[in-house]
Formats: C-alpha cells, sequence, structure tokens
C-alpha cells in the first residue's frame, strides 16, 4: 500500500472511531489572528515574488493559498532535506530532514509577505502543534516558515513574537524560522489536490473546513475559482 493510500486509510478509520478533530483551530476555530506589527507595504506595481511555508500535509496548505488573492501559484513540495531524497515515498519515513512545504508565488502589490503569514497562522494551519497536523504526525509535518531573505526571516520572526506576547493561541507557537535552502516540487499526482478531489474523505474533514475559514476570516482575500493552468 502506498503511503498516500495509508494516508487515507487511517483518516477513515478515524472517521468510524469518531476522532477526527478540524485541524484548522487557531484563534478561535480558525478565526484570524491579528495582522502583523512589521511587514513591508505593498508594492507600487505588478510583480513576483515567492513564499515557502509548512504545516502538515502540504495538500491543505496548498488547497488555502491557491484561494487567496495575489497568489499566482501554489505548488505543493518538500524543503530542509537533499534533493535525493525528495520523493514522496522517502519523505514520508519522516527520516531525510524534509517537511512536506509549499511554495508560494504571489504579486507583492496586490498581497503583502506579512498578509501571507497572517493567512497561514490564522487558517491554514495549527501553529503549537509539534511535528503533527490532525491525523499526521513526524517531523515531515511541523510547521516551518522557510525565508528566502533577511526581510523576510525579520518580518516571520517578528509576528511569531507578537502573536505569542497577545496570546492568539492557547499554547506557544513552535513554528520554526528556517533559512530557504532547496525547494523540490511534489509529483504530480499531488498538486491541487485538495481542489481536484473535494469530497475525499481526508480532504473533505481536514481541508475543506481550513478553506472555509479562509473565506469566513478573510473575505477580502478570497478568489472563489483559482487558476489551476499553471499547476505542475
Amino acid at each position: 500500500m502506498s503511503s498516500t493510500s495509508v494516508r487515507i486509510f487511517a483518516m477513515m478509520l478515524m472517521l468510524l472511531a469518531g476522532t477526527l478533530a478540524c485541524t484548522a483551530r487557531a484563534a478561535g476555530n480558525g478565526a484570524a489572528v491579528p495582522g502583523p506589527a512589521v511587514d513591508v507595504v505593498k508594492a507600487s506595481a505588478p510583480g513576483q515574488a515567492t513564499a515557502v511555508v509548512a504545516g502538515g500535509c502540504f495538500w491543505g496548505i496548498q488547497a488555502v493559498f491557491e484561494h487567496v488573492k495575489g497568489v499566482i501559484q501554489a505548488t505543493s513540495g518538500y524543503s530542509g532535506g537533499s534533493a535525493n531524497t525528495a520523493e514522496y515515498e522517502t519523505v514520508s519515513t519522516g527520516a531525510t530532514g524534509h517537511a512536506e512545504s509549499v511554495k508560494i508565488v504571489y504579486d507583492p502589490s496586490q498581497v503583502t509577505y506579512g498578509e501571507l503569514l497572517r493567512v497561514f497562522f490564522s487558517v491554514a494551519h495549527d501553529p503549537t502543534e509539534l511535528n503533527r497536523q490532525g491525523p499526521d504526525s513526524g517531523t515531515q509535518y511541523r510547521s516551518v516558515i522557510f525565508y528566502g531573505d533577511d526581510e523576510q526571516k525579520k518580518i516571520a520572526e517578528a509576528y511569531i513574537a507578537q502573536l505569542d506576547q497577545a496570546g492568539a493561541f492557547k499554547r506557544k507557537i513552535v513554528t520554526q524560522v528556517v533559512g530557504l535552502k532547496a525547494f523540490y516540487p511534489a509529483e504530480a499526482y499531488h498538486q491541487h489536490y485538495a481542489t481536484r478531489h473535494p469530497n475525499q474523505p481526508y480532504i473533505a474533514f481536514n481541508d475543506a473546513p481550513k478553506v472555509e475559514n479562509l473565506k469566513r476570516s478573510f473575505p477580502e482575500l478570497w478568489v472563489g475559482k483559482p487558476d489551476l493552468s499553471a499547476a505542475k
């Protein structure tokens, strides 16, 4: 049985046992946390910038960000390990150093890096969970912000400190802030999986609530029908 099948089978067992809880529990079951006090201003002209984050199964993270205004493309993949181990069956062992990650290419004239992090902390995952999200556990599901430059690092670290100081969550944020060394796109069948399989049990109970929380909490950023034409 493949690792994907194992993931789905485990989810079905949890549903039958009645133990499933929505993983988007940030600040009152998916409510938006305060915006970042430290951020960049929106660019004066259209362009492209990149953010890379990890927070559990990449299906759900990708599903959230492909619905965010200003996001040009969201790609599931792997960061934190070496190129020769960036393959799903290997990453799923938890021994490669990789985290299931999403690369977000966005237009900084429409959305800022800090606004993307606000979505990340508010609805995309629970940043207080150590090495797990919902039914998935292991270091490959850890919460990470992979910064691309010193400015992203400053914004991410300041925002985590701000949210902890404000008591935005009942527990301390465990999100790592780590320099991005490389991002390796995941296999084609993982790309936009949640959008393409909305009725699959794992998606319906873990990832669909995150997308609904985005729509409810960030109507100004909501894009109803994502453009999948650039999907890998």
